[in-house]
């Protein structure tokens, strides 16, 4: 098979040899120098470098049709180029989801619409453009959000007390987000737990579920906050929920993360994504459950069937829980170490802990990658609560030092 990978994620977050074998398949790598540098150098495949200039369909169009070849798949498995993978499918005439079909799990505005449309309940919601038009005359009248409606790592996003607030620093330049407004969305602010369900579905049939709830928010870190996040049991009348909310955005084949807040007992479907989450997310459920999502899903995507060939979980059941401590929001220091922290990182229930170096730059955008930003990890504990409590008590004891950035004559 002939396989081309818009390549944008770092491959040791996929490790594609694992769900794709290089010697039986021609693969391809369609990415930028630094996308590409990240691949394995004995890495049996073809790197084709572009500018990065345009979006990736663009000049992977005009790479073809320099150079005409076919593929058997277009694959993608960041988040940022699913739309260009289904929209260089279609030009190809290469199996796999259509644009309309990837375009309903990525734009937050039409995936509460068909959520809502399957009876599960979402935040009130109205693309900004009509929010504007209503003067914020809303039928809700807390908290109001506004976000892009294609956005990730709660980037951009700004929360104000009111809607007639939101409408007064919108109108006022006040509310700056680098975003059109075409593509921003406002929503009531619903309160509650926050939950995230990562797994994989083949067939619309869901293979594989975790649950956990986030130890502070997506919005905090982004503020910079410590966030993470500690598996939890679920029903199967969870499971149904999932299973709904995959099926109205259609979500059918591959990982997925899933975010709802949980408001008087009910899940509130926040946002979804065919994709795996991010942080340790496929760290965490790969220990739990033996399963490494991303290997999977390649396989779906390649149309194996992998039901039957999933892994049994551990013997021993524990609850895994990632935590990680933004640096972003000290951009332009360095990293000089961290107090408060010794108890817990010689703590035996900790699986990983990756610390920057002291005297390396802080970043300068927002990231949980580790390595990257100032403290990332995984714990374990037989319980959830236990993991819990373990991650607060860590962000409750940790403080970070830093220093002025040396710049050199």
């Amino acid at each position: 098979m002939k396989i081309l990978i818009l390549q944008r994620v770092p491959y040791f977050k996929i490790e594609y040899h694992r769900g794709i074998s290089h010697d039986l398949h021609e693969v391809t790598y369609f990415g930028t120098d630094p996308a590409l540098a990240t691949l394995p150098s004995d890495l049996r495949c073809e790197r084709v470098s572009r500018p990065g200039v345009r979006s990736a369909f663009d000049e992977a169009r005009d790479w073809l049709a320099q150079r005409p070849r076919d593929f058997d798949r277009v694959i993608s498995m960041s988040e940022y180029e699913l739309l260009d993978a289904a929209r260089l499918r279609e030009h190809l005439g290469v199996p796999g989801a259509p644009l309309d079909q990837v375009a309903l799990a990525r734009d937050k505005v039409l995936m509460k619409q068909a959520v809502e449309r399957a009876g599960l309940r979402v935040p009130r919601f109205l693309p900004l453009t009509r929010f504007l038009e209503l003067d914020g005359r809303v039928p809700w009248h807390g908290r109001t959000v506004l976000k892009p409606t294609r956005g990730a790592s709660s980037e951009d996003v700004l929360v104000f007390d009111t809607p007639r607030h939101a409408v007064a620093a919108i109108t006022t330049g006040r509310a700056e987000t680098g975003s059109e407004p075409e593509d921003l969305q406002v929503e009531e602010f619903v309160s509650g737990p926050i939950r995230h369900f990562d797994g994989l579905v083949q067939g619309g049939r869901i293979l594989v579920l975790s649950a956990s709830e986030y130890v502070g928010t997506c919005l905090k870190y982004a503020q910079g906050l410590p966030m993470g996040s500690f598996q939890i049991e679920f029903s199967e009348q969870t499971r149904a929920w999932v299973s709904r909310a995959l099926a109205a955005v259609r979500i059918e084949d591959g990982s997925f993360h899933l975010e709802a807040i949980v408001h008087e007992g009910e899940l509130v479907f926040l946002e979804v994504g065919n994709r795996v989450g991010g942080a340790d997310v496929v760290a965490t459920v790969e220990l739990a459950t033996g399963v490494h999502l991303p290997s999977y899903e390649l396989r779906v995507l390649l149309g194996e069937p992998v039901a039957r060939a999933l892994p049994e979980p551990p013997a021993q059941r524990r609850r895994y829980g990632w935590f990680v401590h933004p640096g972003h929001h000290l951009a332009g220091r360095e990293f000089e170490g961290l107090d408060g922290t010794m108890p817990f990182r010689v703590s035996p229930r900790v699986v990983a802990w990756n610390e920057l170096p002291c005297g390396a730059p802080l970043p300068d955008h927002i990231t949980y990658q580790a390595g990257e930003t100032v403290l990332a990890g995984i714990v374990a504990s037989n319980t959830s609560e236990d993991t819990r409590d373990w991650i607060v008590d860590l962000f409750d004891s940790l403080s970070v030092r830093t220093a002025a950035e040396q710049v050199s004559a």
